[in-house]
Protein backbone atom coordinates (compact mmCIF):
# COMPACT_ATOMS: atom_id res chain seq x y z
CA UNK A 1 0.00 0.00 0.00
CA UNK A 2 1.20 3.50 -0.83
CA UNK A 3 0.42 6.88 0.69
CA UNK A 4 1.68 10.43 0.40
CA UNK A 5 4.80 11.60 2.18
CA UNK A 6 3.89 14.97 3.67
CA UNK A 7 1.26 17.62 4.15
CA UNK A 8 1.48 20.40 1.55
CA UNK A 9 -0.51 22.45 -0.92
CA UNK A 10 -0.47 23.61 -4.53
CA UNK A 11 -2.35 26.37 -6.34
CA UNK A 12 -3.14 27.46 -9.87
CA UNK A 13 -5.61 29.61 -11.79
CA UNK A 14 -7.97 28.60 -14.56
CA UNK A 15 -10.09 31.29 -16.27
CA UNK A 16 -9.67 33.56 -13.24
CA UNK A 17 -10.87 30.85 -10.80
CA UNK A 18 -8.25 30.09 -8.16
CA UNK A 19 -7.78 26.43 -7.14
CA UNK A 20 -5.79 25.52 -4.00
CA UNK A 21 -5.16 21.81 -3.40
CA UNK A 22 -4.33 20.71 0.15
CA UNK A 23 -3.15 17.18 0.93
CA UNK A 24 -2.21 15.30 4.08
CA UNK A 25 -1.32 11.70 4.96
CA UNK A 26 -3.76 10.44 7.63
CA UNK A 27 -4.27 7.26 9.64
CA UNK A 28 -7.90 7.69 10.74
CA UNK A 29 -11.27 8.86 9.47
CA UNK A 30 -11.39 11.37 12.33
CA UNK A 31 -8.01 12.84 11.34
CA UNK A 32 -9.22 13.22 7.73
CA UNK A 33 -12.46 14.94 8.75
CA UNK A 34 -10.60 17.27 11.15
CA UNK A 35 -8.25 18.28 8.31
CA UNK A 36 -11.23 19.06 6.04
CA UNK A 37 -12.83 21.18 8.79
CA UNK A 38 -9.51 22.96 9.36
CA UNK A 39 -9.18 23.89 5.66
CA UNK A 40 -12.82 25.04 5.54
CA UNK A 41 -12.06 27.21 8.58
CA UNK A 42 -9.05 28.69 6.76
CA UNK A 43 -11.18 29.59 3.73
CA UNK A 44 -14.68 30.44 4.97
CA UNK A 45 -15.11 32.90 2.10
CA UNK A 46 -14.17 30.36 -0.61
CA UNK A 47 -16.80 29.47 -3.19
CA UNK A 48 -16.23 25.74 -2.55
CA UNK A 49 -14.04 23.48 -0.37
CA UNK A 50 -14.40 20.10 -2.10
CA UNK A 51 -12.78 17.01 -0.65
CA UNK A 52 -12.10 13.30 -0.72
CA UNK A 53 -10.42 10.91 1.64
CA UNK A 54 -9.48 7.26 1.60
CA UNK A 55 -8.43 5.67 4.89
CA UNK A 56 -7.99 2.12 6.15
CA UNK A 57 -8.43 2.10 9.91
CA UNK A 58 -8.51 -1.12 11.97
CA UNK A 59 -9.12 -3.18 8.82
CA UNK A 60 -12.10 -1.05 7.72
CA UNK A 61 -11.82 1.15 4.61
CA UNK A 62 -13.42 4.60 4.67
CA UNK A 63 -13.87 6.46 1.40
CA UNK A 64 -15.78 9.72 1.14
CA UNK A 65 -16.12 12.42 -1.50
CA UNK A 66 -17.83 15.81 -1.14
CA UNK A 67 -18.75 18.26 -3.94
CA UNK A 68 -19.49 21.06 -1.43
CA UNK A 69 -22.10 22.70 -3.65
CA UNK A 70 -20.48 22.10 -7.04
CA UNK A 71 -22.69 20.19 -9.53
CA UNK A 72 -22.92 16.52 -8.49
CA UNK A 73 -19.90 14.44 -9.42
CA UNK A 74 -17.79 17.34 -10.74
CA UNK A 75 -15.47 17.88 -7.76
CA UNK A 76 -15.24 15.28 -4.98
CA UNK A 77 -15.56 12.32 -7.34
CA UNK A 78 -12.67 13.42 -9.64
CA UNK A 79 -10.49 14.03 -6.55
CA UNK A 80 -11.28 10.51 -5.30
CA UNK A 81 -10.70 9.00 -8.74
CA UNK A 82 -7.17 10.48 -8.79
CA UNK A 83 -6.49 8.71 -5.46
CA UNK A 84 -7.65 5.43 -6.99
CA UNK A 85 -5.81 5.99 -10.28
CA UNK A 86 -2.53 6.80 -8.51
CA UNK A 87 -3.16 3.91 -6.06
CA UNK A 88 -2.63 5.93 -2.87
CA UNK A 89 -4.36 5.32 0.45
CA UNK A 90 -4.52 6.90 3.90
CA UNK A 91 -4.75 10.47 2.65
CA UNK A 92 -7.13 13.39 2.47
CA UNK A 93 -7.32 16.04 -0.27
CA UNK A 94 -9.24 19.31 -0.05
CA UNK A 95 -9.48 21.57 -3.10
CA UNK A 96 -10.52 25.13 -2.34
CA UNK A 97 -11.99 27.13 -5.23
CA UNK A 98 -12.48 30.87 -5.48
CA UNK A 99 -14.81 31.55 -8.43
CA UNK A 100 -13.30 34.01 -10.90
CA UNK A 101 -16.44 35.05 -12.77
CA UNK A 102 -16.14 32.73 -15.77
CA UNK A 103 -18.09 29.46 -15.68
CA UNK A 104 -15.94 26.41 -16.42
CA UNK A 105 -18.73 23.97 -17.27
CA UNK A 106 -19.00 20.43 -15.91
CA UNK A 107 -16.04 19.17 -17.95
CA UNK A 108 -13.87 22.10 -16.86
CA UNK A 109 -14.73 21.49 -13.21
CA UNK A 110 -13.90 17.78 -13.44
CA UNK A 111 -10.58 18.49 -15.19
CA UNK A 112 -9.49 21.19 -12.73
CA UNK A 113 -10.46 19.35 -9.53
CA UNK A 114 -8.67 16.24 -10.83
CA UNK A 115 -5.67 18.39 -11.82
CA UNK A 116 -5.51 19.93 -8.33
CA UNK A 117 -5.60 16.49 -6.69
CA UNK A 118 -2.94 15.08 -9.04
CA UNK A 119 -0.62 18.07 -8.54
CA UNK A 120 -1.05 17.83 -4.75
CA UNK A 121 -0.16 14.11 -4.77
CA UNK A 122 2.90 14.81 -6.96
CA UNK A 123 4.01 17.70 -4.71
CA UNK A 124 3.64 15.59 -1.58
CA UNK A 125 5.42 12.55 -3.02
CA UNK A 126 4.29 8.92 -2.94
CA UNK A 127 5.88 6.54 -0.44
CA UNK A 128 5.25 3.03 0.85
CA UNK A 129 2.74 3.18 3.73
CA UNK A 130 4.05 2.09 7.13
CA UNK A 131 1.46 1.39 9.82
CA UNK A 132 2.18 3.27 13.04
CA UNK A 133 0.55 2.46 16.38
CA UNK A 134 -0.09 4.86 19.25
CA UNK A 135 1.82 4.36 22.49
CA UNK A 136 2.52 6.11 25.77
CA UNK A 137 6.09 6.00 27.07
CA UNK A 138 7.15 7.05 30.60
CA UNK A 139 10.80 7.53 31.49
CA UNK A 140 13.25 9.65 33.47
CA UNK A 141 14.56 13.03 32.31
CA UNK A 142 18.05 11.69 31.59
CA UNK A 143 16.62 9.45 28.82
CA UNK A 144 14.93 12.23 26.77
CA UNK A 145 17.66 12.52 24.10
CA UNK A 146 18.00 8.75 23.75
CA UNK A 147 14.22 8.20 23.43
CA UNK A 148 13.75 11.10 20.98
CA UNK A 149 16.68 9.79 18.93
CA UNK A 150 15.16 6.30 18.63
CA UNK A 151 11.72 7.67 17.68
CA UNK A 152 13.01 10.20 15.14
CA UNK A 153 15.52 7.86 13.47
CA UNK A 154 12.86 5.18 12.97
CA UNK A 155 10.27 7.42 11.32
CA UNK A 156 8.04 7.72 14.38
CA UNK A 157 6.11 10.78 15.51
CA UNK A 158 5.98 12.43 18.92
CA UNK A 159 2.39 13.59 19.34
CA UNK A 160 2.65 15.09 22.83
CA UNK A 161 5.29 15.66 25.49
CA UNK A 162 4.58 16.03 29.20
CA UNK A 163 7.23 16.85 31.80
CA UNK A 164 6.15 16.11 35.38
CA UNK A 165 7.87 13.81 37.92
CA UNK A 166 8.75 11.71 34.90
CA UNK A 167 8.64 12.41 31.18
CA UNK A 168 5.61 11.11 29.27
CA UNK A 169 5.52 10.97 25.47
CA UNK A 170 2.47 10.07 23.41
CA UNK A 171 3.92 8.66 20.23
CA UNK A 172 3.14 6.88 16.96
CA UNK A 173 5.72 4.25 16.07
CA UNK A 174 6.32 1.02 14.14
CA UNK A 175 6.34 -2.35 15.93
CA UNK A 176 10.13 -2.58 15.54
CA UNK A 177 10.57 0.77 17.30
CA UNK A 178 8.62 -0.52 20.31
CA UNK A 179 11.23 -3.30 20.66
CA UNK A 180 14.06 -0.74 20.56
CA UNK A 181 12.38 1.44 23.18
CA UNK A 182 11.83 -1.53 25.49
CA UNK A 183 15.62 -1.89 25.62
CA UNK A 184 15.93 1.58 27.20
CA UNK A 185 16.50 1.03 30.90
CA UNK A 186 13.70 2.33 33.13
CA UNK A 187 11.32 3.09 30.24
CA UNK A 188 7.71 1.90 30.49
CA UNK A 189 5.75 1.71 27.25
CA UNK A 190 2.21 0.59 26.43
CA UNK A 191 -0.08 0.73 23.43
CA UNK A 192 -3.18 2.93 23.57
Amino acid sequence: MQTVEKECYIEFEEKRSKFIGYIKPVSSKEEAENFIDNIKGKHPDATHNCSAYKVTENGQEYYKVDDDGEPGGTAGKPIGEIMNLLDVDNLVVVVTRYFGGIKLGAGGLVRNYAKAAKLAVQESGVIEYVHLKKYVADFSYDKVNEVEGIINSSGGKILEKEFMDKVTFRIMIKDETESLLKEVRGLVIFEI
